[in-house]
């Protein structure tokens, strides 16, 4: 692999630091970029919680964009088949036909995102847990190359 120089490098996280890496990665399912946020801040003196933090918080940021960007297109959609049927013949209590379109997509992507942030949640959970320093695909070589970089160099005794 290439990132076992890089992994060797790093320290060994404490069961303390084990468990809030956990709680990052867990907590993020139920209150979204808050808690990963709220342990990043509070634990900057450990890299390891850092990396996990930050991994869930770069997750949830891009998921709630996504989220919202879905959620623009699907009322810009609705928004534009009532304007476009508002000038043509009018059917009373219809709803508007992009409507039944774009809704099974709209909630197909919505759960699609909602399984794959409960996966992610619980299954670098407990990677971290077990003290790994354990990647998202894509965000975590970015967060990892991060981590490397600010790591400290070991001071050598000097002897006389």
């Amino acid at each position: 692999m290439a990132d076992q120089p890089e992994l060797a490098s790093l320290p060994e996280p404490t069961q303390d630091e084990r468990s809030m890496a956990f709680l990052a990665h867990l907590l993020q399912v139920f209150t979204g970029f808050i808690a990963p946020l709220i342990i990043f801040c509070i634990k900057q003196d450990s890299r390891f919680v850092k990396f996990h933090a930050l991994q869930s918080l770069i997750w949830q940021l891009c998921y709630m964009a996504l989220f919202f960007g879905g959620f623009f297109l699907f009322f810009i959609s609705i928004f534009a088949s009532v304007f476009h049927n508002a000038s043509g013949p009018h059917t009373p209590n219809g709803p508007p036909p992009v409507f039944f379109f774009f809704f099974p997509f709209f909630w197909l992507f919505a759960m699609f995102g909602w399984v794959a942030n409960v996966i992610l949640g619980i299954m670098y959970g407990i990677k971290a847990n077990h003290g790994e320093w354990a990647g998202y695909p894509i965000i975590g070589k970015w967060c990892l190359a991060k981590m490397a970089r600010v790591a400290p160099t070991p001071v050598q005794p000097s002897s006389p």
